[in-house]
């Protein structure tokens, strides 16, 4: 009883908690709403290629626990160049019968929000990153309206604290892949710069 809220908010401000989010209006009257939140060493821009190609099966994985929700075949540990785009209706698999979550909104670099509308379940899942300069707060927000019926009963349950293991091993494997993916370009581009063969360096005054 006294843990379950924690789990709710795990991360998250009181701020962040309370606050509106896109997709909120899809489930306006849930049975659970969930928001967490975690703060990543890197931009906005290095954090949406791990987002945006995720998915079951056919994409890169959910980073979460493979065995569970993506047919036990191993998530993505690099940015793949040909799932790089999303649409508004695309389906990301969560199965291999063909269910998942459709897209409902996307704004890149800085807004994710999925669906599913079942018989026993509409859920939204919505992403946001947050531009805190050169950092990035990523929240997690889930909403959940069941169904009155078996189906209904047993995805409430679940959802009210069996996610949060799988939502915070997603979160912290973005953050661990967008922060080791932003240093490996920082390094990069520091290596190209003083690997310039002195001759080659401008010289003279630089313009202010």
């Amino acid at each position: 009883m006294f843990v379950r809220p924690r789990l709710l908010r795990w991360g998250a401000t009181r701020e962040e908690v309370h606050g509106t989010l896109p997709g909120d209006a899809v489930v306006p009257l849930p049975h659970i709403v969930a928001t967490r939140a975690i703060t990543i060493d890197a931009p906005p821009e290095a954090v949406w290629p791990w987002l945006v190609q995720m998915g079951g099966y056919s994409r890169a994985g959910w980073y979460g626990y493979d065995a569970i929700d993506n047919g036990g075949m191993p998530s993505a540990r690099r940015i793949v160049p040909e799932l790089q785009k999303l649409s508004v209706g695309d389906l990301l698999l969560t199965s291999s019968s063909g269910t998942g979550y459709r897209v409902e909104q996307v704004e890149r670099e800085r807004t994710l929000v999925l669906a599913i509308r079942a018989f026993h379940v509409t859920e939204t899942w919505a992403i946001v990153l947050r531009d805190l300069g050169g950092r990035t707060r990523m929240l997690f927000r889930l909403r959940v309206l069941c169904r009155p019926g078996l189906l209904g009963l047993i995805y409430l349950l679940l959802s009210q604290s069996a996610d949060y293991f799988t939502v915070k091993k997603q979160m912290t494997t973005i953050k661990a892949l967008a922060e080791g993916g932003h240093g490996r370009a920082k390094t990069a581009s520091m290596t190209d710069r003083t690997s310039i063969p002195e001759g080659a360096r401008p010289r003279g005054k630089v313009a202010p």
